[in-house]
């Protein structure tokens, strides 16, 4: 399989287009505002971009439930606003990667209002419609639910909300008794398939540099081991190799020991699943400074998917996503700097979700929008400046997509870019020494060296044998770190301002690269 050779060294940036920048002032992010804002991103390091949902929508989960694959939603412009995009991406030596939803749509699109007539023709199978209305799905591995009622026909399985019809991928077992059940290399499974190659073609061919793919594992119905669905997808890794050899994938799946042999060149820790994620920055997180975190049963996690039989690509860590609490919710800042040294010094390629850099804050009981529900204080507008709505609109602020954080200690990226302590410029600097020290290159070996059990320091090798140590003590207290007696210090972090004088203690909230 063809792995892209940028992939060895990106560093992407998530952005929630709806809350990046607005430039026509209706209170809503769009293209143009992303285009304009290129240069701030590329300054940060970041050579990759990860778009959320921005084809044309009903927006009853915020984009993920498409309309029209094809057409970019016009509160965000047009397709030709996404060709400018890419292209002005494309000049300064960036990717931008597109949210994919294979599984489901809308149910305004033309594909399932076609479903549901009678003489629904290729469309009948296209989604997977049970022959009686009261049909519950129960049990189907999946199948997240159902919708009945809507037509003559049966019950159609949903994939998440009510509104995200399940498009047929098949299933990996059909019952005998129940017909409607497609098997997975059916002539309605492989159409399926063949309708998202060709909407992947179609944004490929205009410039799009690969797809972020959503709830990837959920394709093929009742495929309890996924084989059927890991087959599948290294049919597409396939076609990808032969046509875009450039392009890359990566997976919402979160068991990067599947989705990586699926064919997946990249695949997500996240907050859902058995991955210990959440012990980092947000369920008692080792990177606080109270010292009683341990990541442990992450390290154990992390070193059996890595040597998981087979494995290729890259396993990522994101400091935050539009779908989990903000890495700053239970972090101060010099805790901050630690985990960003943390997600900068790890394998894979890092996610920086756009605000994280400058410690934006997860908004308590915001009043759910399009979906979002308890994710939508995640969601807040961009804090650029100290100006009307923090820089982002110039729309009256009750007409924002989301209200701006109101505390007027707010971060932002103007007085950040003036403070040379700032969390905005460290991230910088950690980016620049990445790209810089080849050890710490996302395909690079780790070896962990130190356990991270309570009150410890953790560190890990990188690069192999004469590569780059990273140690990190998050602990108020200075903590022994024998293993790096005798070595020079590349890179310091440390509340306390405290030196390493090639001692074998770590200071107080501190990190360090050393060789």
């Amino acid at each position: 399989m063809t792995t892209p050779k940028w992939l060895e060294t990106a560093i992407f940036y998530e952005i929630y287009p709806q809350s990046f920048y607005d430039t026509n002032g209706d209170g809503i992010g769009d293209l143009r505002g992303i285009t304009e804002k290129l240069d701030y991103i590329k300054d940060l390091g970041c050579d990759a971009l990860w778009i959320n949902p921005c084809f044309d929508s009903p927006f009853n989960d915020a984009g993920y439930d498409v309309r029209d694959f094809r057409k970019i939603a016009p509160r965000y412009g047009t397709n030709e606003d996404m060709r400018r995009l890419f292209n002005a991406a494309h000049e300064r030596g960036m990717r931008v990667l597109l949210d994919l939803v294979p599984g489901h749509t809308s149910v305004e699109h033309e594909w399932f209002k076609a479903s549901m007539r009678s003489d629904a023709g290729p469309y009948a199978k296209r989604y997977i419609w049970s022959d009686s209305p009261w049909e519950r799905f129960n049990g189907i591995d999946n199948i997240s639910g159902y919708l009945n009622g809507v037509c003559d026909r049966g019950t159609v399985a949903v994939n998440f909300f009510s509104t995200q019809p399940a498009l047929n991928f098949g299933f990996a077992e059909p019952e005998p008794d129940k017909p409607w059940q497609s098997a997975a290399d059916s002539p309605e499974a492989l159409a399926a398939r063949a309708d998202i190659k060709e909407i992947m073609r179609f944004w490929l061919s205009m410039g799009c540099d690969g797809f972020r793919v959503d709830m990837a594992h959920s394709l093929v119905k009742a495929d309890k081991g996924y084989k059927k669905t890991i087959e599948l997808w290294r049919e597409f890794r396939a076609f990808l190799d032969a046509e875009f050899p450039d392009a890359a994938i990566v997976s919402e799946w979160g068991k990067p020991d599947q989705s990586l042999a699926a064919g997946f060149h990249m695949d997500f820790l996240l907050h859902f699943g058995d991955s210990h994620y959440n012990d980092l920055f947000r369920d008692n997180p080792y990177f606080s400074g109270a010292a009683n975190g341990d990541l442990t049963e992450f390290i154990a996690y992390y070193k059996k998917v890595r040597a998981a039989a087979g494995l290729e690509g890259l396993i990522c860590i994101p400091s935050s996503n539009h779908d989990m609490a903000r890495i700053a919710r239970k972090l101060t800042n010099d805790e901050l700097k630690l985990a960003f040294a943390f997600l900068l010094s790890m394998p894979g390629a890092p996610f920086i979700y756009y605000g994280d850099e400058i410690g934006m804050r997860y908004l308590e009981d915001m009043p759910s929008v399009e979906g979002g529900y308890e994710r939508t204080g995640s969601r807040s507008p961009m804090q650029w400046d100290s100006s009307l709505n923090a820089g982002f609109s110039s729309a009256k602020p009750e007409e924002l997509y989301i209200p701006i954080d109101t505390d007027r200690a707010r971060p932002n990226v103007r007085e950040q870019l003036a403070d040379e302590n700032s969390l905005l410029n460290e991230v910088k600097r950690l980016i620049q020494f990445r790209r810089g020290c080849e050890a710490l290159w996302n395909d690079r070996a780790i070896e962990f060296i130190s356990g991270a059990g309570a009150g410890q320091v953790l560190a890990y090798r990188r690069g192999g044998e004469g590569g780059v140590i990273c140690a990190f003590n998050p602990g108020r207290k200075a903590a022994e770190a024998p293993f790096l007696s005798g070595l020079k210090p590349l890179y310091m972090i440390s509340a306390s301002k405290a030196d390493f004088k090639g001692s074998v203690t770590m200071p107080p909230q501190s990190a360090g690269f050393f060789q």
